[in-house]
């Protein structure tokens, strides 16, 4: 569903329909890696755990 926004997205935005798909693949991308690298970082702190 995100991609599919993103492209409608990307095609009001730029006028090409490929140009879309590509700004939404790459937009899931970057996002994927940064939540991964996120989640990464937050489960080596240990503030407020207790064990």
């Amino acid at each position: 569903m995100g991609l599919a926004v993103m492209t409608v997205v990307g095609l009001i935005a730029t006028g090409s329909a490929a140009v879309g798909g590509v700004l939404a693949v790459v937009n899931t991308a970057i996002g994927l890696t940064l939540y991964v690298i996120y989640e990464r970082i937050w489960a080596g702190i240990s503030w407020g755990r207790h064990g």
